[in-house]
């Protein structure tokens, strides 16, 4: 996994949504898609100085999964006994083992710059997700694929900023939803196909802001909304 091929994903995401090539960064899609998740962040290992990637910082020293097996396997990770008079003396010897472990990436391939990864394959700066592929920018997502800027959904693909939801397919922005597909701007809906700007409704195509348009009235509405999603 490189830089590369986390924008050759992205760019297959935005064909799929938006019939459009992506025209973005990785800073720029982190700034505009992914700017409010919780994401991994860049610390360095205590022992190695090398850069790497936790999703907690509540702890100030740190070691890569990598090396932390390696010192398991090389020197272990026990210390001779010595006398402690306190409690103390006992937690300052804890500090100089306590390390936090970072990119923790298991059964998983091409991985790049994430941390607790299960199962998954073709995965950059995500974190927390399992049995998954093609992800950027990602937060507890399972069962999913080609997902930008998404978190706490299941069973969703082709998707940018799907949040909280389940079997979604080509869309933008939605949330708490369910059944959702080919829509943007959606939040707690259920069965909805070619639908913008709808809330609280369920099983219903070509409405806007809860309103029922014809298909061609829709369509054209739509390629305007497009446009303005990719340059606003």
């Amino acid at each position: 996994m490189d830089k590369d091929k986390a924008l050759e994903i992205v760019n297959k995401i935005f064909k799929s949504i938006f019939n459009e090539d992506n025209p973005y960064t990785l800073e720029e899609l982190l700034d505009k898609f992914a700017f409010d998740l919780k994401l991994p962040k860049q610390v360095k290992d205590t022992l190695t100085g090398e850069v790497t990637w936790a999703d907690s910082l509540s702890s100030a020293k740190f070691i890569t999964l990598a090396n932390m097996e390696k010192k398991d396997k090389t020197t272990g990770w026990m210390l001779p006994k010595t006398e402690v008079h306190s409690l103390g003396e006992i937690i300052k010897i804890w500090d100089k083992i306590n390390l936090t472990t970072t990119e923790r990436v298991y059964d998983s391939l091409n991985v790049l710059e994430s941390d607790t990864i299960y199962g998954c394959q073709n995965i950059y700066r995500s974190t927390d997700c399992r049995a998954c592929e093609n992800l950027v920018y990602c937060d507890s997502c399972g069962d999913s694929y080609y997902l930008l800027a998404s978190q706490r959904s299941g069973s969703c693909n082709y998707a940018i900023r799907c949040d909280d939801s389940k079997d979604c397919s080509n869309c933008y922005n939605v949330i708490c939803s369910n059944k959702v597909s080919n829509s943007f701007f959606i939040q707690d809906c259920f069965d909805l196909y070619e639908c913008m700007f709808c809330s609280h409704i369920a099983s219903k195509k070509y409405c806007i802001a809860n309103m029922q348009f014809t298909k061609e009235e829709y369509m054209q509405i739509k390629e305007s909304i497009k446009k303005w999603i990719l340059t606003s």
